[in-house]
């Protein structure tokens, strides 16, 4: 029942104000209350019965307790700081005193919010309840609930199992090694744990080889100080094989990679789409897909024309038609099932681990040229200033009139056409870029965040080595597809909200105030002004970036202004998107790699009467465990593309040990500097222990190591020279020693390197975050 605090006090005034632990109390009680763990200003003025100007002061109290680090906001909901979503994947770690199951957030990010908490899963007393009883090493999505104080004085919280999201399975993966009297170890392939000492008992080694990746599992205990015994409990295959690295990070994240034999039955049994009643034809309109050279699955086509409209001069439709992959896949069915455990498709140098079956996403669902395939469209009409006049959604049966690359397709506007774009030049690509101008201007005044952090791309031999290392030019032709699909997704967040049926948002919250303040005491450091508003723009954050464009701190600006950003999210409370400057928005345009899109997409036929293939009617909850679900996949996807980055530059640089290389700091923490190389990208570690003859401190607000004595400092953005001491590629970890310094920001003296190695596992804690912000 939701506690009623404004019958506590007795004739209340409309003006009086609580106090801040009124509100803090308030906050966390109500949490609990009401069971779905939200709280808005509103609640809080409601309950005590504040009105009128009295409300701009509990505005002003409620920034205060955010920026003192006491509360945080997610859109309108406020909660307690720290305090985990009502909703969370986690792992279970182990068991407490009574044999309760004890799990920890399974993408919990330690390096900027310290340890993971601890939820106490209380299990199920209903003998009727189908959930089986969750054990150590299970994956499961958790409903949390009360906060309190653990054992050890940590916040811990109870949690009740919603769904089983995976067996146990081995947890240790590594790689076999045979010393010179045939005794086997195992080298762990994770980096976080590279220094922890394993042997491999001959009875529990079973047929694995010299250098053969496994998974293992421990076996009793170690002897005193002694390795601890492991057996090889599945051979994986050679680390000298092509797709050795991608393999690490699909086991080491548990990423599903072989569909079972249930659903390849149900792929094989899809029929291809035809033109039923209701399904507009669609195949005269000379849509395109414009992709990467090696796309194999066309989700998206494009078209533009003149507004034959004479109230509309000058204005443009746009259409965009995406792959109908509702037709094919029952909701509910064991592809569907499989589509949203895998929750995306997983994209590495050397492979893709695609969300749905090849049957599906790359033939009877792709877009094929000159193919019959369904789709759902949106016409947008745009005015001659840029902005969105209407849109009307349509379900059809469409043929690709070509299958371009984004090359391509730039070389022939910039007057290159070749044999395949020189026929649609006129009629389709000239229309395509005259309307993308308009949407620009759109853009404009939208003024979304504006970052610019090239992409790098790793290119691969054939045997899966690096070959090189690439930044790939950023065309026209990118920007038309990216701001075309924006609109697509802003239409279909519109009509769904217009007809009221429930969806799943595309959301990114504002920056938090702490990350805010970090922001502005590192800019004011290098003499950069930044004057937070009341209301927060992605304006601010660009005339930032205005201000350092063609700067020395231009790359480094960029950076940090990433990384004061929030992370975004699935979310079945809309908050808007902060980053792209939209009040509402909703992935539709890539049901092939995506399940929230396939969502949207069964959203959209419901609400608009396209058939019984629809979105069930599932409530606000069955649909916030699905974005809890597709959030922890994505944010596992991300981590696993990065760290097969890492391998693989690891492993091209390893036979460049001792070599120098230019480089910019691109993180400061107490124990060392993380390096970006400029050749290549690659991330790498500096410890601090290395760096002089003297202490350095950290000085957070700096972003910098200072030493005590000389008062040399290295600070973020700074540009060094470093030595390659270590490379090891099989953790993703590179260990560098400064020569040099490079002038950077600031022209800073450099430190006397000192020699040696550093001890412990501190010499290759070379992680790093993931660069990409993701709309």
């Amino acid at each position: 029942m939701k506690a009623n605090h404004s019958a506590e006090r007795s004739t209340p005034k409309a003006t009086a104000l609580p106090s801040r632990e009124e509100i803090l109390a308030f906050i966390a009680t109500e949490r609990h209350a009401t069971g779905h763990g939200k709280v808005a200003k509103r609640d809080i003025a409601k309950a005590f019965n504040i009105k009128g100007a009295a409300k701009i002061e509990l505005k002003r109290m409620l920034r205060e307790l955010e920026d003192d680090g006491a509360l945080e906001r997610r859109g309108k909901a406020i909660r307690p700081a720290g305090v985990l979503p009502d909703m969370v994947v986690a792992d279970i770690v182990g068991r407490d005193r009574d044999g309760e199951c004890v799990a920890r957030p399974s993408d919990w990010d330690a390096a900027e919010h310290g340890e993971a908490p601890r939820i106490l899963v209380h299990q199920r007393k209903d003998k009727r309840s189908s959930l089986p009883a969750p054990g150590v090493g299970d994956r499961v999505l958790l409903r949390v609930e009360t906060a309190r104080s653990g054992e050890d004085g940590q916040a811990a919280y109870t949690g009740r199992v919603v769904k089983a999201l995976g067996k146990p399975k081995p947890r240790l993966f590594g790689v076999i090694r045979f010393d010179s009297r045939g005794r086997a170890s195992l080298m762990p392939i994770d980096k976080r744990n590279s220094s922890a000492d394993y042997v491999v008992p001959e009875a529990a080694l079973g047929e694995a080889q010299d250098g053969e990746l496994v998974a293992a599992e421990p076996i009793g205990r170690a002897r005193g100080l002694g390795p601890q015994p492991v057996r090889v409990m599945e051979r994986l295959g050679s680390t000298r094989s092509e797709k050795a690295v991608s393999t690490i990070a699909i086991l080491t994240h548990g990423i599903p990679y072989v569909f079972g034999a249930d659903v390849l039955a149900e792929a094989a049994a899809v029929r291809p789409a035809t033109l039923t009643t209701g399904r507009e034809d669609w195949r005269a309109l000379p849509l395109v897909t414009i992709d990467p050279p090696d796309a194999k699955d066309h989700d998206d086509a494009v078209h533009a024309q003149p507004d034959p409209d004479p109230a509309n001069a000058g204005g443009f439709v746009v259409t965009v038609a995406i792959a109908d992959v509702a037709c094919l896949i029952r909701p509910e069915s064991a592809l569907d099932r499989e589509a949203l455990e895998r929750g995306n498709s997983v994209y590495f140098p050397d492979r893709v681990v695609p969300m749905l079956p090849e049957r599906i996403s790359t033939d009877l669902g792709s877009l094929r040229p000159h193919e019959d395939r369904p789709a759902l469209a949106v016409r947008l009409v745009l005015g001659a200033d840029g902005a969105k006049r209407r849109h009307s959604f349509h379900r059809v049966m469409m043929r690709s009139a070509g299958k371009l690359a984004y090359a391509q397709a730039q070389a022939a506007i910039d007057g290159k056409p070749d044999e395949t774009t020189g026929p649609l030049l006129d009629a389709v690509l000239k229309p395509l870029w005259q309307a993308y101008r308009l949407a620009s201007r759109g853009r404009e005044d939208r003024a979304p965040l504006d970052l610019d952090l090239p992409e790098r791309k790793i290119v691969l031999k054939p045997d899966g080595t690096v070959e090189r290392v690439v930044v790939p030019q950023r065309l026209d032709a990118h920007r038309l597809i990216e701001e075309f699909m924006i609109l697509a997704n802003v239409a279909a967040a519109e009509t769904l909200e217009a007809r009221r049926q429930r969806l799943v948002y595309r959301v990114h919250d504002e920056p938090s105030l702490t990350k805010l303040h970090a922001l502005q005491e590192f800019l004011q450091s290098i003499g950069i002004k930044f004057a937070r508003g009341q209301v927060m723009r992605p304006a601010l954050f660009n005339s930032v970036l205005a201000k350092a464009k063609g700067s020395e701190h231009e790359h480094l600006i960029n950076e940090v202004v990433l990384r004061s950003q929030a992370q975004a999210e699935y979310a079945v409370e809309n908050y808007g998107h902060f980053g792209l400057n939209l009040a509402r928005y909703a992935h539709f345009t890539s049901p092939i790699r995506r399940y929230a899109d396939l969502i949207v997409h069964r959203a959209l036929i419901r609400a608009l009467g396209f058939g019984d293939d629809g979105l069930p009617d599932f409530d606000g909850k069955v649909l916030g465990e699905m974005a809890a679900r597709i959030s922890a996949a994505e944010r596992r996807a991300m981590a696993a593309e990065r760290e097969t980055v890492d391998r693989l530059v690891a492993g091209f640089l390893i036979d460049r040990v001792g070599a120098s290389f230019e480089g910019r700091i691109s993180g400061v923490t107490r124990s060392g500097l993380f390096l970006r190389l400029t050749e290549t990208g690659a991330d790498g570690f500096v410890p601090a222990s290395t760096l002089g003859d003297e202490y350095f401190a950290y000085q957070e607000s700096a972003h910098a190591l200072v030493g005590t004595r000389s008062r040399t400092s290295y600070r973020l953005g700074d540009l060094v020279t470093a030595r390659l001491v270590e490379a090891a590629p099989l953790a993703g970890a590179l260990r560098f020693e400064i020569v040099g310094s490079g002038g950077g920001a600031g022209g800073r003296q450099r430190a006397r390197p000192r020699g040696g190695k550093a001890a412990g596992a501190e010499r290759m804690a070379a992680l790093r975050r993931s660069r990409r912000h993701k709309s």
